[in-house]
């Protein structure tokens, strides 16, 4: 199946209402566990950068996980940081993560240079891929992790939709017809591993980690 791409931006109130109170607890700390278990002996200092964070749960759960850090979490959408805005300060976390309303790729960073970078499910919005790789070249130390998760494209919107039937049964409707669409939008790992090599990343790997998500990790030179 082609490609489908969908909006870059969710920035409707509902959709991020949706996204912010949803639970999202089973993948988002499979995210953390996998980047233990991807950089096992990593002692995480510095400044970490959250590329495409949305309402920052992510975000969150990294600062909470890796306290001697603090992270940036990148997104273009006013609505969803609204709500991680609201989340971190009932949460006491102002002083450690920051929230940044930015549209890459033509803005400046709080810093010239991070000790990681991670994101989750930013790849598939981009309607140019090379955003988020020119992005990690230019603001990755060198070095430093890279950890990248994202929604791995079915071989049809028949597969689609019952990936959306086994994981999203009885979230909302506007979760369930991003997560549609989502699946759609995303590469495959040929698909990546050639974005990788374009943008001269040959020291990241592209692997399929579930029937529905990719993982890109690494160091970068």
């Amino acid at each position: 199946m082609e490609r489908i791409p969908e909006p870059e931006l969710m920035n409707d109130a509902e959709q991020a209402a949706a996204y912010a109170f949803a639970d999202f607890e089973e993948p988002h700390s499979r995210f953390i566990e996998l980047f233990r278990e991807t950089f096992p002996d990593e002692f995480m200092t510095g400044a970490v950068l959250d590329l495409g964070c949305g309402p920052g749960d992510i975000t969150i759960r990294f600062a909470r996980a890796f306290p001697e850090c603090v992270v940036h979490g990148v997104d273009g959408a006013a609505a969803m940081l609204a709500h991680g805005r609201n989340r971190l300060a009932r949460e006491g976390l102002d002083e450690r993560v920051q929230l940044i309303e930015a549209y890459l790729p033509g803005t400046s960073l709080p810093l010239s240079g991070y000790a990681a970078v991670i994101s989750n499910s930013l790849l598939h919005h981009l309607h140019d891929p090379m955003v988020l790789w020119h992005t990690l070249k230019a603001y990755a130390k060198p070095g430093a992790p890279v950890f990248i998760m994202d929604l791995l494209r079915p071989a049809g919107r028949e597969q689609a939709q019952a990936l959306v039937d086994e994981y999203a049964a009885n979230e909302p409707d506007v979760l369930r017809h991003d997560f549609f669409h989502s699946l759609l939008a995303a590469y495959s790992c040929d698909e990546v591993a050639e974005q990788l090599h374009t943008a001269g990343l040959d020291g990241l790997s592209v692997r399929q980690i579930s029937d529905r998500h990719l993982l890109i990790h690494g160091r970068t030179r």
